[in-house]
């Protein structure tokens, strides 16, 4: 029986926007805060947020192959700014402010509808909530859960930049269970991704996987398009009202 259901944040929670223009921008804001910590970034804010965007994606293939995520300061150091010399000692004090906003002024986060209305459905039926999400800020997720009215409800709300392992590692679902006090035939994880979520989930043997549509991560899931044994959730759905109706349903069967 499925007694807790723990969100994925982006593309689940929140789906993301970006543009050449927003790039731009975000490198130019970004350049003047570095500023004011004595960093200066000698390039134009368009040539910038290139690189950025580029030493983004790398860290993103180096964590997907490592199941790893590393100290702000080192990623800062070794990956978005290493052409610069800066120094994990002077990064490290502002480290976690730069993953904020990188993770999120960079794009437009966009807020799924019937957000709270599934959350508080959910807590009616009596179930337990939480978060797991690969974000490289510690105060990301808690922000988003308060900016949209769900903090109450979140019991748990476990990242991989404090877990210091991201999905697809079974690891971060088991610790979510264990902080939770609940086994993983209890939970229902709510992802939008094969790779990360959906792979994850299977790796941990989690009772209930739902993955929700996002067609703008696509390319992620690219190598299992035509993998006829690549990981499958049990539901697949394109909005988050629908959930507490698979669960009401799944629950039911179960307890026949």
């Amino acid at each position: 029986m499925i007694t807790t259901v723990l969100f994925d944040i982006g593309g689940t929670l929140l789906t993301v926007k970006n543009s050449p223009e927003r790039r731009t921008a975000f490198a130019g804001r970004l350049k003047a805060r570095l500023a004011l910590y004595g960093i200066e970034i000698g390039m134009p804010d368009e040539e910038f947020g290139l690189l950025l965007h580029d030493r983004g994606e790398e860290y993103k293939h180096w964590g997907e192959r490592n199941l790893r995520e590393l100290p702000q300061p080192v990623i800062w150091n070794e990956y978005f700014l290493r052409d610069f010399a800066v120094g994990e000692e002077k990064l490290a004090p502002y480290a976690e402010e730069l993953s904020f906003l990188y993770d999120y002024d960079r794009v437009q986060n966009i807020r799924r509808p019937d957000v709270k209305e599934t959350v508080d459905a959910l807590s009616a039926m009596g179930l337990r909530q939480g978060i797991i999400s690969n974000v490289m800020s510690t105060s990301f997720a808690p922000h988003i859960v308060k900016e949209y009215g769900i903090d109450k409800q979140m019991e748990l709300v476990l990242m991989s930049s404090e877990a210091g392992c991201r999905k697809p590692d079974p690891a971060i679902f088991r610790l979510a269970c264990d902080r939770m006090g609940i086994s993983l035939s209890e939970l229902c994880y709510v992802g939008d991704t094969i790779s990360r979520d959906v792979l994850g989930c299977r790796r941990a043997n989690v009772g209930l996987v739902i993955q929700i549509s996002n067609p703008s991560v696509a390319h992620r899931d690219a190598m299992f398009k035509d993998d006829p044994n690549a990981p499958k959730p049990d539901f697949l759905v394109q909005e988050l009202n629908e959930i507490p109706e698979i669960i009401r349903k799944w629950n039911g069967r179960t307890q026949e």
